[in-house]
């Protein structure tokens, strides 16, 4: 979903001796990659391919001056959700506040600009204990004087079922032993049982 922050236009201007008349307003796109793609996605829901611990995740942020005149001193932030770990893109990084910062320049009309940001999953060990599926959203915002729009993303995590095999007891020298034992008992049995009733007639 995308939001449209436009300023109140000038009341006085446009007249003969007036500035001219200008809009303000930027726009942010936020967008995911389908797992194993390069297709980006507003949002990927439950029955949607999902991302797999410790697989690498692509976002696409776009951000457009929609204004009528030129903006500058465009800032951006990105905030990681908890169970990502930012590996490549622009800005600085803080892991106390988990946002990355950047400084997105000058925006010509109606001129946009694309950034993408490569993220980790957690590994299985880290995700929820309780959770065998979940999902995380990740939102990008944008600030230019009284400006500001942003945009989420939202992709879910499906933890991998472990398979325990069986235990098969080795076959040690203890039961090598139990296995001798086995063998002795029945040949005495046996030659026991011939003695017994092999000697009366």
């Amino acid at each position: 979903m995308l939001f449209v922050l436009i300023a109140p236009v000038i009341a006085s201007c446009g007249g003969q001796y007036e500035s001219p008349c200008y809009s303000y307003s930027i726009l942010v796109d936020k967008m995911v990659a389908v797992p194993g793609t390069s297709n980006y996605v507003d949002n990927l829901s439950v029955s949607d391919p999902r991302y797999k611990p410790s697989e690498f995740v692509w976002f696409k942020v776009t951000i457009r001056n929609t204004s009528t005149t030129t903006l500058g001193g465009m800032t951006a932030k990105d905030y990681v959700p908890d169970y990502l770990t930012p590996v490549e893109g622009p800005g600085t990084f803080d892991s106390a506040t988990r946002t990355i910062s950047w400084d997105a320049g000058a925006f010509a009309v109606d001129e946009p600009k694309t950034y993408l940001f490569k993220m980790q999953v957690a590994p299985q060990a880290n995700l929820p204990a309780d959770k065998g599926l979940f999902s995380v959203t990740n939102k990008a915002q944008a600030w230019s004087n009284q400006m500001t729009d942003d945009d989420s993303s939202t992709l879910f995590i499906e933890k991998q079922i472990v398979v325990v095999p069986p235990k098969v007891p080795s076959a040690g020298p203890e039961m090598g032993l139990l296995l001798f034992t086995g063998e002795l008992l029945a040949l005495s049995t046996g030659i026991f049982m011939k003695y017994k009733f092999g000697g009366k007639k």
